[in-house]
């Protein structure tokens, strides 16, 4: 009955928090700051009428999305009797209630903690209305549905996962953690098969649909990221470069920003040897390790970007959810760090943006503070994951038999040897 209640108490809880994001997306309630629903009305809309016409704004620079993100910008013409705006602030209301339900349907029975159901309720509102202003929460939903699966439909979840990396990419990462053997074989070939079909598909009706390669290959350090402290501490002791809106994110320009940004692929190229390096060392694998791993993944790939906008918490977020469904989850601190540093998320952007992009002391302690906590959590996360699934584990004390009894006079019953277990 309590368990009942507290899940029926989520979902008010969920219910008047998503109201207060939707007042805010619509403008009935105005926050400080930049407006994050700007790059709906100007940059989405503006692929959406491109992309219309049966092409990707492939001469649009701003457009860095793999190809199946098409489907996510054209959802709003689900909803005809709205403008685009409104609908694609509605889709994305959708989008975060699929997420709930496919947690309440987790942990349904108690098989599963609830913290994990709260961890969604209460971590997105943290982050703000620029949830509902960009399509991540969408992927999210689907990076959710296919972790869900994993262990019980594991072709569902290849499938799902590959739909997912086809929208943002970052949900490939979550077949890092799948249990070796069967599973593994299945939940990789089907992801394999089905990204190759759709993304066949997609070059072959759609022109244009490959030219984000080029397009994120050329980005820069954008102001938010880890690299960038580089340079907003640096313009305190005289380096003389540039904050500037370059292709679709405020970026630093001048010099040695490219040093900055290719250290940071280095970084990531680290990430991805540490986590090939676990994957083939892991032996313990049990029912929370996909979740653990994928989550400590993200985070690493997140950590280490070029750029970590603020719509890439939520995806942190709903993986941290999925993780805390698990009681024997070993995620618990670094997904406390990841909710604290949501809100400042949220100040950052849009709340002080202006004081980010002007490296002044309100806006440089902000982000150090955000991005530190990131860091922390980061390591944490990948120092449990290696320890429980490769470091060496707490043992119990084998049992031993008791000294061999006597043997019984004729006609006695044999006794049973006793199984004794060390104390003390």
């Amino acid at each position: 009955m309590m368990a009942g209640a507290g899940l029926r108490l989520s979902v008010a809880v969920w219910a008047v928090t998503r109201v207060v994001l939707l007042l805010c997306v619509f403008r009935v309630w105005v926050l400080p700051g930049s407006d994050v629903s700007v790059d709906i009305e100007v940059i989405y809309q503006g692929w959406y009428g491109v992309l219309r016409t049966g092409t990707f704004p492939y001469d649009d620079v701003t457009w860095q999305y793999p190809p199946a993100a098409a489907l996510a910008v054209l959802a709003p013409a689900l909803l005809p009797f709205l403008e685009y705006a409104p609908a694609f602030f509605v889709v994305c209301f959708l989008a975060d209630a699929v997420v709930l339900a496919l947690l309440l349907y987790a942990v349904r029975g108690g098989r599963r903690s609830a913290k994990g159901v709260w961890v969604w309720v209460a971590g997105v509102p943290l982050l703000g209305p620029i949830v509902y202003a960009r399509y991540d929460v969408m992927v999210t939903a689907v990076a959710v549905a296919g972790l869900l699966a994993v262990g019980r439909r594991t072709r569902a979840a290849g499938a799902l996962m590959a739909v997912g990396a086809l929208l943002k990419v970052w949900p490939v990462l979550l077949l890092v953690g799948t249990p070796r053997g069967r599973s593994t074989r299945s939940a990789w070939t089907t992801a394999l098969v089905t990204a190759a079909a759709l993304g066949l598909l997609f070059a072959v009706t759609m022109p244009g649909a490959l030219a984000f390669l080029t397009f994120q290959r050329e980005r820069g350090t954008e102001v938010e990221s880890l690299g960038s402290l580089v340079f907003h501490l640096g313009r305190h002791f005289g380096w003389h470069g540039h904050a500037r809106l370059n292709y679709g994110s405020v970026e630093f320009l001048g010099p040695y920003v490219r040093t900055v940004s290719r250290l940071a692929l280095g970084l990531s190229v680290l990430a991805f040897g540490w986590l090939l390096v676990w994957r083939l060392r892991a032996r313990r694998f049990t029912a929370c390790t996909p979740y653990d791993a994928a989550f400590a993944a993200v985070l690493l790939f997140t950590t280490t970007s070029r750029v970590i906008s603020p719509q890439y918490v939520v995806w942190l977020i709903g993986l941290a959810a999925v993780c805390m469904t698990m009681r024997t989850t070993r995620q618990g601190l670094p997904i406390a760090l990841v909710l604290v540093a949501a809100p400042l998320t949220q100040l950052e952007f849009p709340l002080w943006f202006s004081h980010v992009v002007a490296s002044d002391k309100l806006g440089v302690a902000t982000l150090t503070l955000r991005n530190a906590l990131l860091v922390v959590a980061t390591l944490i996360s990948c120092a449990r994951l290696w320890r429980g699934t490769v470091g060496e584990e707490e043992e119990e004390e084998p049992a031993e038999l008791s000294p061999t009894p006597p043997v019984p006079d004729p006609g006695t019953p044999p006794r049973t040897p006793v199984l004794k277990r060390r104390t003390g």
